[in-house]
């Protein structure tokens, strides 16, 4: 049975939460209906923009919970999953099944490195046997960040070997010739990890992106896929230029700390400026001269419009 993925821009959320460090679910709830509201296409819970390393097994499955059962469907939802051990990626992405999510997306082991193609490829045969025969992953390639990352011969062997299960990759290499050699990987489901070469990949076959970027920005994001996809090639062009500014403005920071200091700012709710040690919230006073660039360029936040 071929995969049919989720076309558009998907948001990997940030997490928010209350003063004492718990996962703030009302309001992940909300920002996840707001997103979806504004045109984003699917969620990818946890992911590294969600602060995911920082947030355990349970909390993760309680709040792709509060999700479902504050009225998300599950089917828009990716989340991730990838931890260093078979054991609970497993559990983890049972659970997430188990609610309905269209997959869920998973890191090479990270621990260990210098590890071999071969090892990483038995890591995830032992993965897809743990989770069952309904097993649906997504990997997860971001070297800059994991150091261990996913080679396009392992991804190609991987999908060829298992294509109703290994059924796409989320490319955040940042090198636009690896998203190519995976994009031209027969059936693959590729999202580039950033919106900076969606025009790119979109031309490429690609269904959408996920981007950090689109928990402020999402609609921007979507209107470029949305012309893209009406055949105004002119128009989604313009349209990207726009995306891309807004991004590599964001990018100048640190941008988990700084796109929660921004919601905290448009919102008028102060949780959403906190962050889980080792990251530390971005200063107020920093967050407002970010906000007032973005407002005089973009009309970020302004009266009468929404946070993205």
């Amino acid at each position: 049975m071929t995969y049919s993925p989720i076309r558009g821009v998907l948001v990997p959320l940030l997490t928010p939460f209350d003063g004492d460090m718990t996962v703030a679910t009302d309001l992940y709830v909300a920002h996840a209906k707001t997103l979806l509201d504004q045109g984003c296409a699917g969620l990818v819970p946890f992911g590294t923009t969600g602060e995911a390393l920082s947030v355990g097994v349970d909390e993760r499955i309680a709040a792709v919970r509060a999700l479902v059962d504050g009225g998300i469907d599950p089917a828009v939802m990716i989340p991730g999953t990838g931890l260093s051990n078979v054991a609970d990626t497993a559990r983890l992405s049972r659970a997430c099944l188990d609610m309905g999510c269209s997959g869920v997306m998973t890191l090479p082991p990270f621990y260990y490195k210098g590890v071999s193609e071969e090892g990483l490829h038995r890591h995830f045969v032992q993965l897809l046997r743990a989770i069952g025969d309904d097993a649906r992953i997504f990997l997860y390639h971001i070297p800059p960040i994991a150091i261990v990352g996913i080679p396009v011969r392992l991804a190609a062997r991987l999908h060829a070997e298992f294509p109703e299960h290994i059924v796409g990759i989320k490319d955040s290499s940042g090198d636009w010739d690896t998203t190519r050699a995976l994009l031209d990987i027969d059936g693959l489901v590729v999202y580039p990890g950033s919106e900076l070469p969606l025009i790119e990949a979109l031309e490429r076959g690609a269904p959408g992106c996920i981007s950090a970027t689109a928990n402020l920005n999402g609609a921007a994001i979507a209107r470029v896929i949305a012309a893209y996809s009406d055949g105004d090639d002119e128009r989604a062009r313009e349209l990207h230029e726009d995306v891309k500014r807004f991004r590599l403005l964001i990018q100048d920071y640190a941008p988990i700390p700084a796109q929660k200091r921004l919601l905290a700012l448009v919102t008028g709710d102060a949780r959403w400026a906190n962050v889980r040690p080792p990251l530390v919230e971005m200063p107020e006073t920093q967050g407002f001269e970010l906000l007032e660039t973005l407002r005089r360029e973009f009309e970020f936040g302004n009266p009468g419009s929404a946070p993205g």
